[in-house]
């Protein structure tokens, strides 16, 4: 017995060679057509099932890299930063989940803003990101996307606002989040007097309070395809008036079909579409 033992031993180690395991992130599974995907190939067309054309998540700062000509981007209010008014504590201290959400997005709050050019035309830009507390709009993202908009009507520029938020007022911060939607859309509307040409980009999700104040305000509205877009979700709506629901409620196609955006626009062709409307627009 210990003879076979031990030959089984060496034969085990006689020159063979240990499997090799595939890399970790390097598929992806598509959650359009459940298919297995490359993920560098998925990176390359922006984030877009080779497959099917699901249009998968992309972070703030990817969409301004995607959105913007190269090196042009200048971000504004970054110093401004989100604290804890009401020493809110539920699980665990809003301070302190804060801090969390800070280091794992490498975001300081849900919004970027800032200037830059798209196709050599100068805009005012503002991006919210549903990584960060479900892109809920804290006091930050409503100063920050204020200032926007003040800035775009005095310095005369294009305004585009791409919303990505899973989430309306950040309940953590009480009535100073709620207060956003209202700071927001008055200072669009003076921006609106102004003159200024706002154009509206919906992105899976855009829920809650963004889509009931600013994510709907725009001169255009333009939505990717099949992004969720609406007030209260799908399955909460159906548990309060128990009702079933319109196949496909709440995605941007049913909501063009309804008249509530102007027009889905692939991911690729966004930059240049919105180009084309500015230049229409004659700003």
């Amino acid at each position: 017995m210990a003879d076979s033992a031990e030959y089984a031993t060496s034969s085990d180690n006689s020159g063979r060679r240990p499997k090799r395991g595939v890399p970790e992130g390097l598929w992806l599974r598509c959650p359009g057509c459940e298919q297995t995907v490359f993920r560098k190939q998925v990176e390359q067309l922006l984030n877009i099932c080779p497959e099917c054309d699901h249009h998968f998540y992309v972070s703030a700062p990817e969409r301004i890299e995607q959105m913007l000509d190269e090196g042009t981007f200048e971000e504004w209010d970054d110093h401004l930063r989100p604290t804890d008014p009401l020493g809110f504590c539920d699980k665990k201290p809003y301070k302190d989940k804060l801090v969390i959400e800070q280091k794992r997005t490498g975001l300081t709050d849900a919004a970027i803003t800032g200037c830059g050019m798209i196709r050599a035309r100068r805009v005012a830009i503002g991006v919210t990101d549903s990584s960060f507390i479900m892109g809920s709009m804290g006091s930050v993202v409503g100063e920050r996307l204020t200032r926007l908009v003040e800035r775009a009507t005095e310095q005369n520029l294009p305004l585009i606002i791409i919303s990505g938020s899973g989430g309306g007022a950040r309940m953590h911060e009480g009535i100073l989040s709620l207060m956003q939607m209202a700071k927001v859309s008055a200072a669009l509307a003076r921006y609106d007097r102004a003159g200024g040409l706002y154009i509206s980009v919906l992105t899976n999700p855009t829920m809650g309070g963004v889509a009931a104040s600013f994510a709907s305000l725009g001169d255009l509205i333009f939505a990717e395809p099949e992004a969720l877009i609406g007030f209260a979700g799908p399955r909460t709506i159906k548990a309060t008036i128990r009702l079933e629901l319109p196949k496909g409620f709440q995605t941007s196609e049913f909501l063009l079909e309804h008249g509530f955006i102007d027009r889905i626009v692939h991911r690729a062709q966004l930059k240049s579409e919105i180009a084309r409307a500015i230049d229409y627009c004659g700003k």
